[in-house]
């Protein structure tokens, strides 16, 4: 079960960090926006092992996929199988710096990327 979600999550990874690269940010907010076909309800076992093979494989050094293109791959996959997210964008002040950072939602509950300190800017999805 588990190298189905990992094999899902490289897919996944490689076509939204390629999104980021070669798509037009308006063009990937747009289909981030779309809330999914249908919707699951009772799906927390496979919100777990979604977040669970991002997480697992962006933080490989190969993959070097960073918070937005996690996120985008998070937010596909749940989307794919009815389960409505949001992903969230946010900036953060650290010293004379702004951070940037994407962390995706399902209820009121934050399933990938923590998000503290970070104010809310945009949000894209039909979590309910």
């Amino acid at each position: 079960m588990r190298r189905v979600y990992l094999r899902e999550a490289a897919v996944m990874l490689v076509l939204a960090r390629l999104a980021v690269r070669f798509v037009p940010s308006a063009r990937v907010f747009a289909w981030a926006d779309r809330s999914p076909p249908r919707i699951r309800r009772f799906a927390a076992d496979e919100v777990r092992w979604i977040s669970w093979a991002v997480e697992h494989l962006g933080a490989r050094p190969w993959m070097n996929a960073l918070c937005l293109s996690r996120a985008l791959a998070t937010h596909a996959m749940l989307r794919r199988r009815g389960i409505a997210s949001r992903l969230c964008l946010g900036v953060a002040r650290e010293g004379d710096e702004l951070k940037a950072h994407a962390w995706v939602e399902v209820g009121k509950v934050k399933i990938l990327g923590a998000a503290e300190g970070y104010a809310r800017l945009a949000e894209f999805g039909g979590a309910c």
